[in-house]
């Protein structure tokens, strides 16, 4: 009994000083992170777009204040902090107007890419649009480029990113499920719905595995948007949006600041 006690003893002060230890790392990386230069590219899920508060000189790439790069900046104060994300941005875009501000001293690179490439915009408007067959051929094209075509697309940016700012931490944020399913919502099918949440899975998947292989960290957003999906009744999400139609299927200002925010935060 008493050897039992004692080994339990242990066992708990060793498990405190690892927690403690995990919890002084993350700490050290974060201030590790802050202390260099912050570069954030990516797209629109990364300029901000559907959060509201654009800043001007950012143009069509509308960039906002409330965007999570915007946000984890403010927050963290890293030496510098170049925000070159833009809203509609494909992988040819990163490469040849967004990686400028990195350097040798840039410290934190924080990216979300590929969705574009994918035919996001694409997707979404034949699935508003047409039937339930078309938007299931309109996604199956989607995976197929994503197995055939993007990983080669995304080697491009994130070797680029590592060549330029070799001793930056990339991280890689995926994309969100767009629908909380089994409720009852107006607008698209069960079958649109299921398929479409079905297609953010498998591109997040493909960004996941080429993050890896890079040795980028992925960042996971599904995980925080469980519960706030459109048709979930708190919705973090644009659903269809006519009077803004760029914003719609665009994360809000709470979908920044709830949904990538702390997914990046843990990831940094």
């Amino acid at each position: 009994m008493r050897r039992s006690r004692f080994m339990a003893y242990v066992t708990s002060l060793l498990l405190a000083a690892g927690l403690a230890l995990t919890g002084a790392m993350t700490a050290q990386a974060s201030q590790l992170a802050a202390t260099g230069g912050y570069v954030a590219l990516g797209d629109s899920y990364s300029s901000g777009v559907g959060a509201g508060s654009y800043v001007g000189s950012s143009g069509s790439c509308d960039r906002s204040t409330k965007a999570y790069p915007y946000l984890w900046a403010a927050a963290h104060s890293p030496s510098t902090f170049d925000f070159t994300a833009c809203s509609g941005a494909r992988t040819g875009d990163v490469l040849a107007s967004q990686l400028g501000p990195l350097t040798s001293a840039t410290s934190l690179v924080s990216i979300s890419i590929g969705g574009n490439d994918a035919g996001f915009t694409d997707v979404m408007t034949t699935c508003v649009l047409q039937s339930d067959s078309a938007c299931l051929t309109r996604i199956a094209t989607a995976k197929a480029y994503v197995d055939s075509t993007l990983p080669a697309q995304l080697d491009k940016v994130y070797s680029a990113i590592s060549a330029k700012a070799p001793a930056a931490h990339v991280v890689v944020l995926g994309y969100p499920r767009f629908y909380r399913l089994g409720t009852t919502c107006l607008g698209l099918s069960a079958t649109k719905r299921t398929a479409i949440n079905g297609a953010a899975d498998y591109l997040d998947a493909a960004l996941a595995k080429r993050a890896a292989d890079h040795g980028f960290t992925f960042g996971d957003v599904r995980t925080t948007f469980t519960g706030h999906e459109i048709c979930s009744g708190s919705s973090w999400l644009h659903s269809l949006n006519l009077l803004s139609i760029t914003e719609s299927y665009h994360p809000t200002a709470a979908g920044q600041s709830g949904g990538y925010l702390p997914v990046f935060t843990g990831a940094v």
